[in-house]
């Protein structure tokens, strides 16, 4: 009976047959799909939509840490400031040698709340001009960058992993990063080129705190992301009054200066206390009135885990010193 049904019905042994013979002829192997490019473009493209986060390499070094003495809104301008060569170099390294996946960044500019840290989820940040009394311009800055949901997602789930309160909300840059990063990304010579997610810091002082949210997100690195901390190794605006036209620095620019290189460049295994320890000297309120400039350094100095800090610059001004920092090795 069913013999006679199959007689009846020859499409039900036919169509099975022409999937199998398809199947076969679009393989990868089989010399039809060789002559069809454009198919296993289409095919690559399905599947790279579904693609995971890369897994770590072995072989791969952590994306270094970074610490930008970003200036005032006015960096971007002043092209013949001696650290606008300086923030260009260490932009080329980022983009020539490290090649993030992406950027994670902390500046003073954004401090959220005492026990609870905030980050920028939104694909199109804007810009916020967070600062007051300078020239027209200053306030028609741009800065070309995408966000990225996914990568926002996944540093809240660090945080809650570390126990740190978080979440996510929409927010523009501020000036602690688009200032400096007009400078070390330009857009027309050195594009960044890559996702960009902005993290706050606490709303306080506290160096250890500020430590541990670096070490919650380390992580990151084994999968190339790097992290910048953006502020200034010392930062008075209340003693421009004194120095203004003239760059002689005021004594504890230097004293306090020298002292958190030699804090930053210690050994890992001691190098918190002895960040924390500098933070505690009686220059250093001297040198940070509010500590908000400052305290980046330690989010990136907890990130590098058991990387060595080095300061690759340097220069002291009025009240402000302009170190730069790097933690860990940067690519061949």
């Amino acid at each position: 009976m069913f013999g006679q049904w199959l007689l009846r019905h020859p499409t039900f042994l036919v169509l099975p047959a022409l999937v199998v013979i398809v199947a076969l002829l679009l393989s990868p192997s089989s010399p039809l799909a060789r002559s069809l490019p454009g198919l296993n473009k289409i095919k690559n493209l399905s599947n790279s939509s579904k693609a995971p986060h890369p897994s770590p390499n072995a072989n791969m070094p952590k994306a270094p840490v970074y610490f930008f003495s970003h200036g005032g809104p006015d960096v971007q301008y002043n092209t013949t400031h001696p650290v606008y060569p300086v923030l260009q170099a260490i932009g080329k390294e980022i983009t020539q040698k490290v090649k993030p996946r992406a950027v994670v960044v902390f500046s003073a500019h954004w401090q959220a709340q005492p026990n609870e840290i905030h980050l920028n989820n939104d694909e199109d940040p804007g810009l916020i001009y967070d600062f007051h009394g300078f020239p027209a311009e200053f306030y028609k800055a741009t800065f070309p960058s995408k966000g990225s949901p996914a990568l926002a997602s996944q540093i809240l789930s660090l945080l809650s992993t570390a126990g740190i309160e978080a979440k996510g909300v929409k927010r523009g840059l501020d000036h602690g990063v688009f200032s400096g990063f007009n400078v070390a990304f330009s857009p027309e010579e050195n594009p960044l080129n890559c996702p960009l997610v902005q993290v706050s810091l606490f709303n306080s002082e506290d160096p250890d705190a500020h430590y541990r949210l670096g070490r919650a997100v380390a992580s990151l690195r084994d999968e190339n992301i790097v992290i910048i901390g953006t502020g200034m190794t010392v930062h008075n605006l209340r003693d421009m009054r004194f120095t203004w036209g003239n760059p002689t620095p005021m004594p504890y620019s230097v004293s306090f200066d020298n002292a958190l290189k030699e804090a930053v460049e210690s050994a890992p295994e001691t190098r918190q206390e002895r960040m924390a320890a500098a933070a505690r000297r009686p220059d250093a309120r001297q040198a940070h009135p509010w500590m908000d400039h400052l305290i980046p350094l330690y989010v990136a100095a907890g990130a590098a885990g058991e990387d060595k800090g080095v300061q690759t610059w340097t220069m002291h001004e009025g009240s402000f010193a302009w170190a730069q920092y790097r933690f860990g090795q940067v690519p061949a």
